[in-house]
């Protein structure tokens, strides 16, 4: 047996608890005998797959082969891809594919064809079915990567795995000396398709960690398991996370547990899974830095949203509320990104994220951590698009914009000292979490080290949350 198919088969092996994996068609080979491929062993037809469990976790995996053809995807390659599709969809458990593919196989031409749509096919009659992951440890060009994008989640292999449309020297003024394109780091960044980066072995515990905060389908109403920690925990120091948000969330969570989604992509949107009283929730948050394992500022941002940071978000929301996710959003914004760029892209991704947020069915929670300014706070889930409860830490701030610009606006050209008062006067009346407490667009003002406590008796009320209008037959005299 090639090292290759040791590495198919060991991939599969790391990522399942301990001889569970039970094969399915083994002992398809290929169909086709054009172009001399009947001299060929084609074993498996370069692909293997079947079922086994992750902590217990039904699960249905494809491990591609490339020692069988270079991993190509052929007629039978393509079928038993899909036919792990449809079982998975019938058993209600979460598809996980293996990636490492050359692409079409040329000597099976149109047959080949029709089975990259069969792929394509079974991957979207699963969309928010069961959820999908994949993970590319080789090769992922041309087509084949659109399988990783139609997936839920995505990971890459930050030594071998390439992804990419065209390959980087097909690239118009480019090479792989100058750019690679398809590297790992390269896509974790900019494409919006790579949940992580990182060895063989971190990949696998990736997706074993995600499997089992997930729910397997859509019909099981979320994910929930029981809570060890205390639900009433105070996180001391909770106001010095307002900037990593990512560090708020794995302090509230239970047992500091937060699964990250598109770490790389976007850091100024974070988004990913907490557990609260048990509880799988979605979050959704704001971020201004990015702090190092040392405790120090690597990155900063802008308290505005940016194209890529609500496409990111808009995805999310999608995903939690296909798989009756609950969401919390932790929200610090002022503003939008000021950028040609932003001018090409930043309305539509705008407006795709204020219909995921507005949409939603599932329980909805904010929490207003530092600034929320304009309609910027509008679309990052306020009351007005449909939360179901809102929560503002003391000190943060509501309004229309920070009172001294306000002022500016109002009293262009008077004296400073006037501008001072007003400033003052427009801060208290306007710009105040109170102002909003009073009209009803917060429900309560808390400390910040009780954000876990509030949160998780949020959602705990919220638990049996309907849609519509209620059913009933009395009407009332």
């Amino acid at each position: 047996m090639s090292n290759s198919t040791n590495s198919a088969r060991q991939r599969i092996s790391g990522l399942l608890d301990e001889q569970s994996f039970m094969e399915i068609g083994a002992l398809v080979t290929a169909r086709s005998t054009d172009f001399d491929l009947s001299q060929s062993k084609t074993p498996s037809d370069g692909v293997i797959t079947g079922y086994g469990l992750i902590d217990g976790n039904l699960v249905y995996v494809y491990s591609q082969d490339a020692s069988v053809l270079n991993g190509t995807i052929g007629e039978m390659h393509s079928k038993k891809i899909a036919a792990i599709y449809e079982m998975a969809v019938k058993m209600g458990a979460p598809v996980i594919g293996l990636i490492d593919c050359a692409g079409m196989r040329l000597q099976e031409s149109v047959d080949a064809l029709q089975g990259f749509g069969e792929i394509y096919a079974a991957q979207v009659a699963a969309s928010g079915v069961v959820p999908q992951i994949t993970a590319v440890f080789g090769s992922c060009g041309g087509g084949l990567s659109v399988v990783p994008a139609l997936s839920d989640f995505s990971f890459v292999e930050k030594e071998h795995g390439k992804v990419f449309v065209n390959s980087p020297n097909a690239v118009k003024g480019n090479h792989i000396g100058k750019c690679d394109t398809s590297s790992a780091e390269y896509q974790a960044g900019n494409s919006g398709c790579v949940d992580g980066v990182g060895t063989t072995e971190e990949i696998l515990a990736s997706i074993r960690e995600l499997v089992c905060i997930l729910p397997g389908n859509n019909a099981e109403c979320g994910r929930e398991e029981e809570c060890a920690d205390d639900l009433n925990r105070v996180c001391e120091n909770l106001a010095g996370c307002k900037e990593d948000t990512r560090l708020l969330l794995t302090h509230i969570s239970d047992s500091n547990v937060f699964v990250e989604a598109k770490k790389d992509y976007a850091k100024n949107m974070v988004t990913g899974f907490i557990k609260l009283n048990g509880k799988t929730i979605g979050a959704v948050a704001n971020a201004t830095a990015v702090f190092d394992e040392n405790g120090e500022k690597a990155e900063s941002f802008e308290a505005a949203l940016t194209a890529r940071g609500c496409n990111k978000a808009a995805e999310f929301i999608s995903f939690c509320d296909a798989f009756d996710i609950p969401v919390l959003s932790l929200t610090n914004v002022e503003g939008f990104s000021a950028t040609e760029c932003s001018e090409k892209n930043l309305a539509k991704a705008m407006a795709r994220m204020t219909a995921a947020f507005a949409g939603a069915t599932v329980p909805k929670v904010n929490v207003v951590i530092g600034n929320a300014y304009g309609s910027a706070y509008v679309m990052m889930n306020s009351k007005s698009v449909g939360a179901d409860l809102v929560y503002a830490w003391e000190g943060s701030r509501i309004g229309m914009m920070d009172a001294s610009l306000a002022a500016k606006i109002m009293y262009d050209g008077k004296p400073s000292d006037v501008i001072a008062e007003k400033t003052k006067e427009y801060a208290k009346l306007q710009s105040s979490v109170e102002a909003a407490a009073r009209r009803g667009q917060v429900d309560l003002i808390i400390a910040p080290d009780n954000t876990r406590k509030y949160a998780a008796a949020a959602f705990e009320m919220l638990y049996t949350k309907g849609t519509g209008e209620p059913v009933k037959k009395h009407v009332a005299k």
